[in-house]
C-alpha cells in the first residue's frame, strides 16, 4: 500500500530541488548524485516524530530487485534523520525510474551487511572513506519489495 500523508520538503534546497525534478520527469533529470554521474534513488519515508511523508535522494545499491540504504551522513558521528525514520516505519517508497514502488526495510548484519556494504562501495567508493571518518558502524538497510 503506498505510504500516504502530508509531504514535508527537505529543509535543504539541492534535495529538494533534485527530488522535484527527478519526480517531474519520471527520472530522466537530477537522476544523479550532483555532477558525479553517480545514479541515485528516490527515497520517500513517514517522518518518526512529525508522521509526515519525507523524500530523499540516495546511491542506487540494486541487486536482484533490492536496494541497500545506507545511513552513512558522510561519516558524520550521528546517524541521519531518515535513519531513525526506518526504525520508527520500516515500509518506504523507492522511485528508480518513472513510477515509486512499495519495500519494506530491514538493518543487514553480519555477512549480509558486508555483502551489501561491498555492492555499496563498488557504486560510491567514498562510503570507505566515510566508515575511516567515524567511530560508529553506519547502518545498512536493505529495502525489499513488498
Amino acid at each position: 500500500m503506498p505510504l500516504e500523508g502530508t509531504y514535508e520538503p527537505s529543509k535543504w534546497d539541492w534535495v529538494r530541488e533534485q527530488v522535484e525534478t527527478y519526480e517531474r520527469t519520471g527520472g530522466r533529470e537530477a537522476n544523479t548524485l550532483r555532477e558525479t554521474g553517480i545514479p541515485i534513488i528516490i527515497v520517500t519515508s513517514r517522518g518518526a516524530s512529525s508522521g509526515n511523508l519525507r523524500k530523499f535522494a540516495l546511491m542506487r545499491v540494486e541487486h536482484e530487485g533490492e536496494y541497500a540504504l545506507v545511513a552513512s551522513k558522510g561519516g558524520a558521528p550521528e546517524h541521519p534523520a531518515w535513519y531513525h525514520n526506518l526504525i520508527a516505519e520500516p515500509e518506504v517508497m523507492i522511485q528508480d525510474g518513472p513510477e515509486p514502488t512499495d519495500y519494506t526495510t530491514s538493518i543487514v548484519e553480519g555477512s549480509e551487511r558486508q555483502e551489501w556494504w561491498e555492492r555499496a562501495v563498488a557504486v560510491f567508493p567514498t562510503y570507505n572513506e566515510y566508515r575511516d571518518k567515524t567511530d560508529r558502524m553506519i547502518p545498512v538497510f536493505v529495502a525489499r519489495p513488498i
